[in-house]
């Protein structure tokens, strides 16, 4: 008997222990929010769930604590005392430690300064290098507008391919990007959120570069299930 709660208690501990290493502590202050509910959730089964929910009333602060099994997008929402969803949310990577959300009821989304996680950080410069091809993608959507507008068959056609040759590069930045950082979870979730009709022979490049615990991860598995599945089908993608 004693050999048996000898047992259970050493399982206890190393349970509890590990909760500790995998556990998130989010916290932060949405400045203008006086009585409302923030709402954290996560994609499950190509579902959007709720996985915790603060309630505040009079003070903007707030605290979640999350247990993290393999770190991954996160969204926090908030619902207003009247009931009513904001449409906007904060997208951030959830993984264990301290997390930070900073931001504002009025531009809930668009204020958000997230800090205390790695991923994280690397989606904040990976979103800067898009940027540049999101900007060069509404200067041409505004040239087709015009083209278009003034029935210009030859120029549509060249604004077309510049298209084309914009979306390429910014495939080839993506998995670049995804090469260099190896060794964080972000790299599979890139591959298969951003590029994954990409040719089958760049997720292979990215996935046989990946660490063993990125491959073990959420979207380190995703990313090899995607590349099983295409490996069913006919060669095929963006990018030959």
């Amino acid at each position: 008997m004693k050999r048996f709660l000898l047992t259970i208690t050493i399982l206890f501990i190393v349970q509890s222990c590990s909760n500790i290493e995998n556990q998130m502590i989010l916290t932060g202050t949405v400045k203008g929010l006086k009585k409302g509910t923030l709402i954290l959730q996560k994609i499950k089964d190509t579902l959007l769930v709720s996985v915790d929910s603060v309630i505040v009333n009079g003070v903007s602060s707030f605290s979640f604590s999350e247990i993290i099994e393999s770190p991954e997008v996160y969204y926090l929402y908030v619902r207003l005392k009247d009931g009513s969803l904001q449409d906007d949310h904060i997208a951030f990577f959830a993984e264990p430690g301290e997390i930070n959300i900073n931001t504002t009821l009025k531009n809930f989304e668009i204020d958000a300064i997230i800090s205390g996680s790695k991923n994280q950080a690397q989606l904040i410069e990976y979103n800067k290098l898009m940027e540049r091809y999101n900007n060069k993608n509404l200067d041409l959507i505004e040239q087709m507008f015009n083209a278009k507008k003034d029935r210009k068959d030859s120029l549509i056609m060249a604004i077309e391919k510049k298209q084309t040759k914009l979306l390429i590069s910014r495939y080839l930045a993506t998995v670049n990007y995804s090469l260099r950082i190896n060794d964080f979870e972000l790299a599979p979730y890139l591959m298969i959120s951003q590029v994954y009709d990409i040719s089958k022979k760049y997720l292979d490049t990215v996935y046989n570069t990946l660490t063993p615990k990125v491959k073990d991860s959420k979207y380190g598995r995703a990313l090899e299930s995607l590349i099983q599945s295409r490996s069913q089908l006919p060669e095929s993608g963006l990018i030959k």
